[in-house]
């Protein structure tokens, strides 16, 4: 006989409560038959949170028992609850693994070969870029996090607006083998003031903090992943000045 669960949630033409959904999912794949209750109002919904004493919706009973919501189900599974303070490294690995395999894709697609020292060349590029466009889709956040320990945006605040454009800048430039001269000294620049900003900040002033490099609000940690990605910029405006 199949466990049974009631699930109530909100659909309706205004909203479609995403953790209701993965409230239902979570049930069915752990082999519960869902009674599934939809709100087509938010009247309805609130009439249902009065009546039950909620604040939220989804709700689930199991046995009769209130269990709550999407997060309470998890931890009802054994599951660990969702971090949403923590510092996670998963934006870095998404963005850097992608960019690898672009890279090795145009490598291919140019010479058909995979490795060869044109791949560090495009994967940085294709790293520069997709980072800039994470720091570009809001740009004031970005700044609130990024003067916190860049050195010069601390003394010269419009240098953190500046910053996502002149990284996007260097990453075209070098994917599109734009002149050296034309390119290099600003990877070159802005990788230098990063490092060192990054060096200060998390080795020698011993700060805790979150790294602005994938957008604002990120969950980052400052630290060796972010000296990474400067050094690899220092790395790329050398290699353009001397090619």
């Amino acid at each position: 006989m199949a466990k049974q669960a009631t699930l109530y949630r909100m659909e309706f033409s205004g909203h479609i409560c995403p953790f209701g959904l993965k409230a239902k999912d979570l049930l069915q794949r752990k082999g519960y038959e869902v009674e599934d209750h939809t709100f087509d109002s938010r009247e309805e919904t609130e009439a249902f949170q009065e009546k039950h004493n909620v604040d939220t919706t989804p709700q689930v009973f199991i046995d009769g028992e209130r269990i709550g919501g999407y997060d309470e189900l998890r931890e009802y599974f054994g599951m660990s609850k969702e971090e949403r303070e923590g510092t996670t490294y998963v934006p870095v690995i998404a963005i850097f693994g992608v960019a690898l395999l672009t890279a090795l894709a145009i490598n291919w697609a140019r010479s058909q070969t995979i490795i060869s020292t044109d791949t560090l060349f495009t994967f940085i590029a294709v790293s520069m870029i997709v980072l800039a466009i994470q720091k570009l889709q809001d740009l004031p956040s970005f700044t609130n996090q990024f003067i916190t320990y860049d050195l010069l945006s601390m003394k010269y605040v419009p240098y953190a607006y500046v910053y996502p454009f002149a990284e996007a800048y260097a990453g075209i430039g070098m994917l599109a083998h734009f002149p050296g001269w034309v390119v290099g000294p600003v990877a070159l620049f802005i990788g230098t003031v990063g490092a060192i900003s990054v060096i200060k900040a998390v080795y020698i002033d011993k700060r805790e903090l979150k790294c602005a490099c994938v957008g604002g609000n990120s969950r980052v940690p400052l630290g060796a992943i972010s000296l990474t990605e400067n050094v690899f910029m220092m790395i790329a405006g050398i290699w353009m000045l001397l090619r």
